[in-house]
C-alpha cells in the first residue's frame, strides 16, 4: 500500500441520514485502517471545512426534493469521478418521497409547506437527476454492499 488516498465526499438529501450513522459507526470499527486509505473531501458530518475539489467518490444519501437540492446534486456530480447512491432514498426515493402517493386532499393540506420551503412538486431518486455509478440499497444502508462498493473503488483509483 502506497501513500495514496481515495478522496471522497459524503452527502446527505432528503432522508433520516441513517447511512450516514451507519457510516460513522463503521469508522469507529475501522478508524486506524481508513485513515490510511481516505481523505475526507467533503463530510459535514465529520469536519467543518469541507472542499468538492478533488472528489473521486461521491457517496450521496436521501432523495432530491428542491430545485436547490437538484442544483447541488448537480455541481457535486460535476466535481466528482464516481457517484454511489446510499440508501432507499437515494436509489429509489422511498420513503422520503412518500407525498409523492398523497390523495389531493391531502396534498393540498400541505401546499403551504411546499410553497414555503420551495419544495418540487415530487421528490425523486438522485438517478433521475444524475448520472449514478453505484447503488447501495436498503435503510439503513447494507453495510456489506458499501464495503464491496468501497473495495472496488480503492482498487479503481490505484488505493490498493
Amino acid at each position: 500500500m502506497g501513500n495514496k488516498k481515495l478522496k471522497i465526499g459524503w452527502f446527505s438529501f432528503s432522508c433520516c441520514e441513517d447511512s450516514t450513522m451507519m457510516f460513522v459507526e463503521m469508522m469507529n470499527d475501522r478508524f486506524d485502517e481508513w485513515s490510511k486509505l481516505l481523505e475526507f473531501r467533503h463530510a459535514r458530518v465529520l469536519k467543518r471545512v469541507n472542499t468538492l475539489e478533488g472528489i473521486e467518490v461521491a457517496f450521496v444519501e436521501g432523495a432530491i426534493g428542491s430545485k436547490r437540492d437538484e442544483d447541488k446534486l448537480k455541481e457535486i456530480r460535476a466535481n466528482s469521478k464516481r457517484l454511489v447512491a446510499i440508501g432507499s432514498c437515494a436509489c429509489t426515493g422511498m420513503p422520503s418521497a412518500q407525498r409523492n402517493t398523497f390523495d389531493e386532499k391531502t396534498k393540498e393540506e400541505i401546499k403551504p409547506l411546499i410553497e414555503k420551503f420551495s419544495l418540487n412538486e415530487k421528490v425523486v431518486p438522485i438517478k433521475d437527476v444524475v448520472q449514478v455509478d453505484d447503488s447501495v440499497p436498503g435503510c439503513p444502508m447494507s453495510e456489506e454492499t458499501f464495503l464491496k462498493v468501497l473495495d472496488k473503488y480503492l482498487k479503481e483509483f490505484g488505493v490498493i
